[in-house]
């Protein structure tokens, strides 16, 4: 990915000022985790159990794109809107979470459901750290 490198040659962030590691492993996660959903989602849709998997396909696809919206807005160097970032990793973490339930309950059976719910579980736990260290005030 290019997050890192794209983020490091911002001129608000370039130069001596180091970027937010924390930060760019989280914009990575969250669009692994979209990417992963869509296509966990898919593959529910083509099981011949798709029945059973309704809930999950719609967490997978909530899931996506709230992670989506959450990497776009992080990746936003210029200026500030710390209490929307906040807000979307807080609604993103919780949409992982949720999602990674559900897609454990049918990871026996279906291993896009169990790469699915690590990718999610990861990104919840990225969004959480990230969410806990922004300021909830706009600057």
């Amino acid at each position: 990915m290019h997050v890192a490198s794209m983020i490091r040659t911002h001129p608000q962030v370039g130069g001596d000022a180091a970027p937010n590691e924390t930060l760019i492993r989280c914009i990575e996660a969250c669009l692994d985790c979209a990417q992963t959903c869509i296509a966990c989602a898919d593959a529910c849709l083509a099981e011949d159990t798709v029945e059973q998997l309704r809930q999950c396909i719609r967490l997978d696809l909530d899931c996506a794109d709230l992670c989506q919206v959450t990497a776009t807005v992080a990746s936003r160097c210029t200026g500030a809107n710390q209490t929307t970032l906040r807000a979307l990793l807080a609604a993103c973490a919780e949409a992982c979470r949720v999602c990674g339930e559900e897609c454990e309950r049918h990871g026996e059976m279906h291993g896009h459901c169990r790469i699915c719910a690590a990718a999610c579980h990861h990104c919840e736990q990225l969004c959480r750290q990230v969410g806990d260290a922004v300021a909830p005030v706009l600057q």
